[in-house]
C-alpha cells in the first residue's frame, strides 16, 4: 500500500476508534489493538510499506510510558504511613512470589513471573473514577497497589535484562550514574519549583503560545531515553523516568498533562496499539496445546493478583475488599505489552509466546473490571462512601 494511503488509513483510524470503543463498550485501546488485529498477519495481511509505522509506533510506545510515570502519585505514596507502604510492599512481594510459582508451574521462567505481576494503572484509575471510588480508603489503596506494581515490575525487567544481557558482572551494575542523575535531576528539578512557583504555576496552568510546558517535557523524555541507550537500559525505563520526574515535581500537573495526554492518546499511543494488533498472528494462539495453555494462563494471570487479598485483614482491611482489590488490578494492558515487546526483543520469548501474552491483556482488561464491578453491589458502595466521608 502506498505509504500516504496507509498513513490516512492508520490516522482515520485513530480518530473514529475512540467512538467505536464506546459503542461496543471496549477501551479504546483494545479498539485499537483489534483494528491492527484486523489489518494485519491474522486477517488482510496488509503490507502498510515504509518506515513510518514502525517509527511512530515506537515513539507512541515511549510516550505512552513516560504518561505512566506522570501518573504516579507521589503525594499518595508519602501520605502512607510506613505500616500501610509495608504492608504495600508486602502485597507486592506476595503478588511476585505467587507469579513466580505460577511461572514454573506453566513451565516457564521468572520473565513470565514479571510480566504476571503487571497491572494497567491507568485502566485502574479509569474504573474507580467511574464506580466513583477513587477517594474512598479502598480505592486509595488499590491505587497505591497499582502505582507500586508499575514502578516496580518495571525496574525488575529492566534488571532481569541486564543480568540476561551481562550475567552478574560489573555491567549489571551501570547503569548506577543513570539512577544517580535521576535522583539529582529531581532534586533540582523539586528546588527550581519551591523558588519560583510562579513560573512553575505557568508551566502548568498558563495558555502559552510557544507550548514550553510541552517542549520541557519532551526534552525531558529523550534526554532520559538517551542516556537509557548509553548504559544499555531498555528506553522505555529511561522514559518512565522522565514522567517520574514530571509528576515529583509538579503533584498537580493541571493543563500540562491534559496536552501530554492530548499529544499521546490523540495520536502517537493509537498508533503503536494498531501495531501490536498488526504484529499479532491468530496462528500463534491456536496451535496445539496453546487454547488450554492460554486458559491455564488465564487463571494464574487471576490467582496471584486475587490471592494476596487475603493479607487485608492482617492490617484491619476487609477481606471482601482485598478481593475485590484483586480483581480490578489483575486488569493489565499496556505494561504487559511492553513487557511481551521486551521480552520478544530480547529472547526471553518467543513470537507465540509473545501473542499469547498479548490475548491475555484483551481478556484480563475484560474480566478484571467487569468482576469488580460485579462484587460491588449498593450494599458495599454506600459503605465504601460511607468510610471516604469519615476520611
Amino acid at each position: 500500500m502506498d505509504q500516504a494511503a496507509s498513513l490516512f488509513l492508520v490516522c482515520l483510524a485513530a480518530a473514529l476508534l475512540p467512538g467505536v470503543g464506546r459503542l461496543l463498550r471496549l477501551p479504546t485501546s483494545v479498539a485499537e489493538i483489534l483494528f491492527g488485529v484486523a489489518l494485519g498477519k491474522s486477517l488482510l495481511d496488509l503490507d502498510l510499506g515504509g518506515q513510518w509505522l514502525p517509527f511512530l509506533a515506537e515513539l507512541g510506545f515511549l510516550l505512552l510510558m513516560f504518561q505512566a510515570g506522570m501518573e504516579i502519585d507521589f503525594a499518595m505514596l508519602k501520605a502512607q504511613g510506613r505500616s500501610r507502604l509495608a504492608f504495600q510492599l508486602v502485597f507486592f512481594g506476595a503478588t511476585l512470589g505467587l507469579a513466580c510459582l505460577a511461572s514454573f508451574f506453566l513451565g516457564h521462567g521468572l520473565f513470565l513471573a514479571l510480566v504476571l505481576s503487571t497491572t494497567s494503572l491507568g485502566l485502574v484509575m479509569t474504573v474507580l473514577r467511574e464506580t466513583r471510588l477513587s477517594r474512598t480508603p479502598l480505592g486509595q489503596t488499590i491505587l497505591v497497589a497499582s502505582t507500586l506494581a508499575d514502578f516496580l515490575t518495571l525496574f525488575g525487567i529492566t534488571f532481569f535484562v541486564l543480568w540476561g544481557r551481562y550475567g552478574l558482572t560489573w555491567r549489571f551494575i551501570q547503569p548506577l550514574p543513570l539512577f544517580f542523575g535521576f535522583g539529582l535531576v529531581i532534586w533540582l528539578a523539586r528546588m527550581w519549583a519551591w523558588w519560583h512557583p510562579e513560573k512553575a504555576a505557568r508551566l502548568l496552568l498558563s495558555e502559552d503560545a510557544q507550548e514550553q510546558g510541552v517542549r520541557l517535557c519532551l526534552a525531558l523524555l529523550f534526554l532520559f531515553v538517551a542516556a537509557s541507550e548509553l548504559v544499555d537500559l531498555e528506553p522505555v525505563l529511561g522514559a518512565f523516568m522522565g514522567g517520574c520526574i514530571i509528576s515529583f515535581v509538579f503533584r498537580e500537573k493541571g493543563l500540562l498533562g491534559s496536552k501530554i495526554s492530548a499529544l499521546g492518546f490523540g495520536f502517537l499511543v493509537p498508533i503503536f496499539f494498531i501495531h501490536v494488533g498488526m504484529g499479532f498472528e491468530a496462528s500463534n494462539v491456536l496451535g496445539p496445546g496453546r487454547p488450554v495453555f492460554l486458559l491455564a494462563l488465564l487463571g494464574c494471570a487471576l490467582v496471584v493478583k486475587v490471592l494476596p487479598g487475603l493479607l487485608f485483614p492482617l492490617w484491619g482491611l476487609g477481606l471482601g475488599d482485598g478481593l475485590r482489590a484483586g480483581l480490578l488490578l489483575s486488569s493489565r494492558l499496556s505494561l504487559i505489552v511492553a513487557a511481551a515487546a521486551i521480552g520478544l526483543q530480547e529472547g526471553f520469548l518467543d513470537p507465540e509466546m509473545k501473542d499469547v501474552i498479548v490475548l491475555l491483556a484483551l481478556l484480563t482488561c475484560f474480566l478484571g473490571p467487569l468482576l469488580f464491578r460485579l462484587s460491588l453491589g449498593r450494599r458495599t458502595r454506600a459503605r465504601l462512601a460511607l468510610g471516604a466521608a469519615e476520611d
